[in-house]
């Protein structure tokens, strides 16, 4: 092994040191134990990374070898990962002879682990060495909720799924929240950097958008030979804000993606359940691909009540009690592709300071997909609102800069079958040109705060629409002539940005313009639920109109243990039978659901059911 002379002479002076190379076999895949005893010295090319620190420090579990090994390999590229992952046969192995071994380097090795030894703080920390500079730099590191050696999984059971909701007050007048965002421990580079981060090697600041200050992340997990990359990020008006709230929404898909807090335990089909009188959601209510998507993909098998499939333990909030769910429905990546007879995405997944308000912001996500799927496929006129009639400065302010830009901001009430404010936003060229349109969309109790949701995402989009419309526009141009081509999420927004997409939107933006409704006196009619200082009982007054209207609202605790160790609990919301949002234009469920054809006309919308002639046809624009 190269390295191994340059471990013998850190071993002379630091006998208990753990010196292993780095690169060399798949740690995801490693069980072997690791040593109790000993700083970690791991070695890669010309660098060298020193810690954790073997021993409990602070209030926190401190991660081991173990969890540096698996977080550096999450952030390797491509090629090296695919070596590493998918071929264990062949592992790499060194290329010539290893210039590092020598006495200088392993005195600045042993300096630093001597050094490290009196390193405090309340999180671990590696220190990355160039042995070619001797440049020492420092990273956090946080632990591995997957980590064989360390990991805290949980069981779960029926009694571990069942919630009790509890008080839950707000911090403050006006917002929905338990506590403010900055309450929170989240120090970026802990999350974000090139050697051990948990939600990727980094994190960009867009200092080239003129409309918000957004922030944008990445990390990778495969899915089978795949390498997914999942992105998260923030657009708030202030780069600090930006990168909290990406890092949280970053934290949320990495505990939505498959289970890490609690392993599936349950593998049975449906009719199984239920002959053993084991209450379970049934997939087929939460909408299924159409017999031709399975013709033209036979590697995806169908969704049948006798398949053997894997469930987790959610819970009831109208019939209060557990209940089995299929865990393709929740967990959106979870191992297993055979499994996967959908591909669901983190619709109805939020976080919060609190169970109650994680679950409140997921239903919110719910209901808003649901009403914008319907008011788009079902071509629904809209009343449209008046966005300078907002009681905000900044929401008027951030029309008018869109306007600068070239973009009409415009918001329509997209209410169907519940009261709960669900508002759409528009960001439209009106002289057509390239960078057309794009939608955004935002509910919750309080309008304004729906309103400037919806808002936040046009505006972050907007300004960049027509660069990215340009620089991909042949791509685009065919996807618009034949829709078969939108395959991935960001086709669906993106698509929108070629001006002959704008037809399939004229049911909404083009004809005569009625009056514009003031949000005062359009939500102000008494139909909308009281807003509470206490989330618990917001929550419960969103439940219950979803509840009263004949449908479920079902939960899965997805916390990870390092989101509980903040304060942070993150569920997977899902009320069957309401329309579930795909991308893909194959993968449309909605089109084939009963609610698609009589939701509107059962919410006084139109006169008659939906035939499938009268549906949009294109697919929907939802980032």
């Amino acid at each position: 092994m190269p390295t191994a002379e340059l471990a013998a002479l850190i071993r002379q002076v630091r006998p208990q040191a753990d010196v292993a190379p780095l690169g060399l076999h798949n740690a995801l895949a490693d069980t072997s134990p690791v040593a109790a005893d000993g700083t970690p010295v791991r070695l890669y090319g010309r660098y060298a990374i020193v810690g954790p620190t073997p021993a409990p420090g602070g209030d926190r579990p401190r991660p081991c070898a173990r969890c540096l090994e698996r977080r550096w390999q999450a952030v390797r590229s491509v090629a090296l990962r695919d070596a590493l992952e998918l071929d264990p046969a062949h592992p790499t192995r060194a290329a010539g002879a290893y210039p590092y071994a020598t006495p200088f380097a392993a005195d600045t090795l042993t300096a630093l682990i001597g050094a490290r030894e009196r390193d405090g703080g309340p999180h671990a920390v590696v220190h990355l060495v160039d042995l070619q500079t001797l440049g020492v730099r420092r990273y956090p590191l946080l632990p591995d909720p997957e980590c064989p050696a360390c990991g805290r999984t949980e069981p779960d059971t029926a009694r571990a799924a069942t919630l009790t909701l509890r008080p839950a007050p707000k911090h403050r007048p006006g917002t929905f929240r338990v506590r403010p965002i900055d309450a929170y421990d989240l120090p970026t580079d802990a999350y974000a950097n090139p050697v051990c981060g948990a939600l990727g090697s980094t994190v960009v600041y867009d200092v080239s958008s003129t409309s918000t200050s957004a922030t944008i992340g990445c990390f990778s997990m495969r899915s089978g030979e795949y390498l997914r990359e999942t992105f998260w990020g923030g657009h708030a008006d202030s780069f600090g804000t930006s990168v909290r709230i990406g890092i949280l929404e970053g934290l949320e898909r990495y505990a939505g993606m498959r289970a890490r807090g609690r392993t599936a335990a349950v593998r049975d089909s449906l009719d199984g359940l239920r002959e053993r009188g084991i209450p379970a959601l049934d997939p087929r209510v939460c909408g299924l691909y159409s017999d031709a998507f399975h013709r033209d993909n036979p590697h995806v098998p169908p969704f049948t009540a006798d398949r053997v499939i894997p469930w987790v333990w959610g819970h009831s909030l109208r019939d209060h009690r557990p209940l089995l769910v299929p865990e393709v429905l929740t967990y959106y990546h979870a191992p297993g592709l055979e499994n996967r007879f959908v591909q669901e995405s983190s619709n109805g997944c939020a976080s919060g300071g609190s169970l109650e308000e994680a679950i409140y912001f997921g239903l919110m996500e719910v209901i808003e997909r649901d009403a914008f799927l319907l008011s788009w496929y079902g071509r629904a006129a809209l009343p449209e609102l008046d966005p300078y009639s907002s009681t905000r400065p900044a929401t008027r302010h951030m029309v008018d800069r869109l306007a600068m830009y070239g973009y009409e901001a415009r918001f329509f009430d997209t209410r169907v079958s519940f009261p709960v404010p669900v508002v759409t936003g528009v960001a439209v060229r009106p002289d057509g040109g390239m960078g057309r349109m794009c939608f955004g969309a935002g509910a919750g109790l309080d309008p304004e705060s729906a309103l400037a949701s919806a808002l936040c995402e046009i505006a972050t989009d907007a300004v960049n629409l027509p660069g990215r419309t340009a620089r991909d526009e042949e791509r685009l141009r065919a996807m618009a002539a034949d829709f078969g081509l939108v395959r991935a999420l960001h086709d669906h927004p993106l698509v929108y940005g070629v001006p002959e997409m704008g037809e399939h939107a004229s049911f909404l933006l083009d004809g005569p313009r009625g009056p514009l409704h003031p949000l005062g006196e359009r939500f102000g009619d008494g139909t909308v639920p009281a807003v509470s200082d206490d989330l618990r009982e917001d929550l419960a007054a969103c439940t219950a109109a979803v509840t009263g209207a004949g449908f479920d609202v079902v939960v899965v605790d997805q916390t990870m243990p390092e989101q509980r160790d903040l304060g942070l609990t993150t569920v997977s919301v899902l009320v069957p039978g309401l329309l579930p949002i795909d991308f893909g234009w194959s993968r449309q469920r909605a089109l084939g659901m009963p609610r698609m054809r009589t939701a509107l006309r059962e919410a006084g919308l139109r006169a008659t059911d939906l035939t499938p002639a009268e549906f949009n046809p294109a697919p929907h624009p939802f980032p």
